[in-house]
């Protein structure tokens, strides 16, 4: 979200009137004057998301995608509240800067924050680091993902920002229902898993601020130190249990390298690239939260993979329509039948 290269053109299905949308950022953000340039990110598989700058000051807009959408969906709102109680906690994020719900401006409810320096991660293996930088930049995505789970939550004012009991049932529901929803065939795995998962929630119950899509990809860091400088994309976070946010960040250890715009470790020598493997990166986690999943972990990682599997396929069934943020999303959406797979040996055979 920070490289040029990432910035194209506006899509033609993501165009909105740029002209409303500048009088009303000189009326409503301060600082905001002069000729108003709109760029879009390529990436982002949810909410579109757009790089805007006005003389010499930048800041970034999400907003909801056009079309018919799922319940509950792109709550860009959701975000917008996320990001502005984590401001004063060390959790690092943007400033968020003003949210607008009048779909009349640019045909969606939007917000728009600070942009901030520094560098994006897409390839889990860090190409161009050195191993000592490689092992930071993880050491620094678990001490964050700590860092976010001991927020006072509470004090934050979230305490009505999500049910602090049943969480990981109420996923599970929430996800197989959106999964029925945006359906486009067949998925044996994932019919296993739906049948599989609500009969094997562990008893250990707990409940932190949870991201519910914490990963490399939606981390900025230091543009020359292992240090995160902002966790971005918050729509999917919620009241829930610290365990399923970690299980999802380690996704990664289990998916094949050449998995389309889902890439993981495959049969990477992990070791030579200086990346801590799956028990190394979850005990550093531990270390800063004294927190061990043990022999909860299989359940963790399945239901990740489950629900992972049930978010792309919302993407490519928005694609088959037309109106996904992303160029890639229906590539993207072929990869869920094969998240389901691997979610379900691992719950069938353990990790």
């Amino acid at each position: 979200m920070t490289e040029a290269d990432d910035l194209i053109p506006v899509r033609e299905t993501h165009r909105f009137d740029e002209a409303r949308l500048a009088a009303y950022l000189r009326a409503h953000l301060p600082g905001c004057e002069g000729q108003l340039t709109v760029r879009q990110f390529q990436g982002g598989q949810s909410n579109p998301t757009f790089l805007i700058a006005a003389d010499s000051r930048r800041w970034v807009l999400r907003k909801k995608p056009p079309g018919k959408l799922l319940p509950s969906a792109h709550m860009v709102e959701r975000e917008y509240r996320v990001i502005r109680a984590l401001a004063d906690t060390g959790v690092p994020v943007p400033s968020a800067r003003l949210l607008c719900e009048d779909a009349e401006i640019i045909g969606t409810p939007f917000y728009v924050m600070d942009y901030i320096e520094g560098r994006v991660f897409t390839d889990p293996t860090l190409p161009g680091l050195t191993p000592a930088a490689r092992s930071g930049v993880y050491a620094a995505m678990a001490e964050t993902l700590a860092r976010l789970h001991a927020v006072d939550w509470r004090a934050a004012g979230l305490a009505d920002y999500g049910r602090p009991e049943n969480y990981v049932a109420r996923q599970i529901a929430r996800w197989s229902k959106q999964y029925e929803a945006s359906k486009t065939g067949e998925m044996p795995a994932m019919d296993r898993l739906t049948e599989w998962l609500p009969r094997h929630i562990p008893d250990r119950e707990e409940t932190t601020l949870a991201h519910g899509d914490y990963r490399l990809g939606n981390l900025i860091f230091h543009p020359t130190q292992p240090r995160v400088v902002a966790v971005l994309d918050w729509e999917l976070s919620t009241l829930g249990h610290p365990l399923a946010d970690l299980g999802y960040n380690c996704m990664l250890y289990h998916l094949p390298a050449d998995l389309p715009t889902v890439r993981g470790f495959g049969d990477t020598d992990l070791a030579a690239l200086g990346v801590p493997d799956e028990r190394q990166y979850v005990a550093t986690y531990a270390k800063h939260t004294g927190r061990d999943p043990g022999g909860d972990w299989p359940f963790f990682l399945a239901f990740s993979l489950f629900r992972y599997a049930a978010i792309v396929q919302g993407v490519y069934a928005r694609a088959l329509q037309g109106n996904a943020a992303s160029a890639t999303a229906e590539q993207l959406g072929r990869a869920a039948p094969i998240l389901a797979e691997i979610g379900w040996r691992i719950a069938d055979q353990g990790v």
